[in-house]
């Protein structure tokens, strides 16, 4: 196998995988630092050590290593980084790349038990449900004028719930949530559902997302009539409750909130990767939580994945939320804090908050 390096990585690509154990290469007469979803991104940059000549034979160049244990149903995003330059360096071994959100991109490998969801590419025989763009006002948020939002309106006659979708640009984009829900529809996975998928106010976003009664009063107020003009709404007097809201990271601490603040309308949590603390300091949510707010009318779904920063931060959550009686299903996987995975996974907390 060791003769055969160069061979492998031509075939293979980046990482070499065997068994459980991940191997990353590089070329050139010096070697980047590793950052990866396991190791903290930035907090621990790991060296590539150089390999004997004897162990790459014919190599032009030498080749340097680094190696790591992963669930075989794991998925993880990294990337090669120059400490002089403080730069991101292409992986030439691996050609597959998805943004990440900052303007940059990371490489990204399936373990051989991983795979993307099949959920996320329409079916040529599932009907499509309709999205259009409308542009709310924001007199209520930080920013002045008018933001964008989307409305789904699922292929259905009837009235159906509603869910609110936090960072909802990017699920429509990177998480691609239109699709899963037109194929849960389609194969009668979930009830027909409505969306409305909000734009983050971008260097606000943690300000209105932080537990913030400006974005639920914007929600009340401004998003909650739109949808109703535009959607075939359940009457919320006859099902109360019936609505739900979605968000990952800050934004499922802000779906968390909302059901909270407003059981009587969002009474199905959706959090993905939510976060929960800040330097050691619980949020307002936890504090709600602690009390019993809507214990008896919400209905909760989270999930983390096992190499997210903020696993720790969702584990504890769940003695907190079972003690004051929240009904509530939660869920790890063998990922990290990215779209990848919450669009992998989000169709499971919808089979359970929206059953056909």
């Amino acid at each position: 196998m060791r003769k055969n390096i160069l061979r492998r990585l031509q075939a293979e690509g980046n990482p070499l995988i065997d068994g459980t154990r991940v191997t990353f290469y590089w070329q050139g007469d010096w070697a980047p630092r590793l950052m990866d979803e396991l190791h903290g991104w930035d907090e621990n940059r790991l060296a590539l050590k150089r390999l004997p000549a004897r162990l790459a034979p014919g190599a032009e160049r030498p080749l340097w290593s680094t190696s790591f244990e992963l669930p075989r149903d794991a998925y993880l995003e990294y990337a090669f980084f120059d400490p002089g330059t403080e730069q991101r360096m292409p992986d030439p071994f691996n050609p597959r790349t998805v943004s990440n959100g900052f303007g940059a991109r990371n490489h990204f490998l399936y373990m051989p038990e991983a795979a993307s969801t099949p959920l996320a590419v329409l079916r040529s025989e599932a009907r499509h449900g309709t999205v259009t763009r409308h542009l709310a006002e924001t007199a209520y948020l930080v920013e002045d004028g008018r933001r964008e939002v989307h409305l789904y309106k699922p292929p259905f006659k009837g009235r159906v719930p509603l869910l609110v979708v936090y960072d909802g640009t990017d699920y429509l984009k990177r998480g691609r949530l239109v699709d899963i829900v037109d194929n849960l529809i389609a194969e009668k996975r979930i009830r027909p559902i409505a969306m409305a998928l909000l734009q983050n106010g971008g260097r606000r976003r943690s300000v209105e997302y932080a537990c913030s009664d400006a974005t639920i009063h914007w929600l009340d107020t401004v998003i909650l009539p739109l949808a109703g003009e535009h959607l075939n709404l359940l009457d919320l007097s006859r099902n109360p409750g019936s609505y739900g809201v979605l968000g990952a990271s800050a934004g499922g601490l802000m779906s968390m909130y909302t059901g909270l603040r407003m059981p009587e309308i969002f009474g199905r949590v959706l959090s993905q990767s939510g976060v929960f603390g800040l330097d050691e300091r619980d949020s307002a949510a936890v504090d709600l939580i602690r009390y019993g707010q809507g214990s008896d009318q919400l209905n909760i779904w989270m999930d983390a994945g096992r190499l997210d920063s903020l696993l720790d931060d969702n584990r504890r959550m769940q003695p907190i939320l079972k003690e004051k009686g929240y009904r509530v299903t939660y869920r790890e996987f063998n990922g990290g804090h990215n779209y990848t995975m919450w669009r992998n996974e989000v169709w499971r907390g919808l089979e359970a908050l929206f059953p056909a």
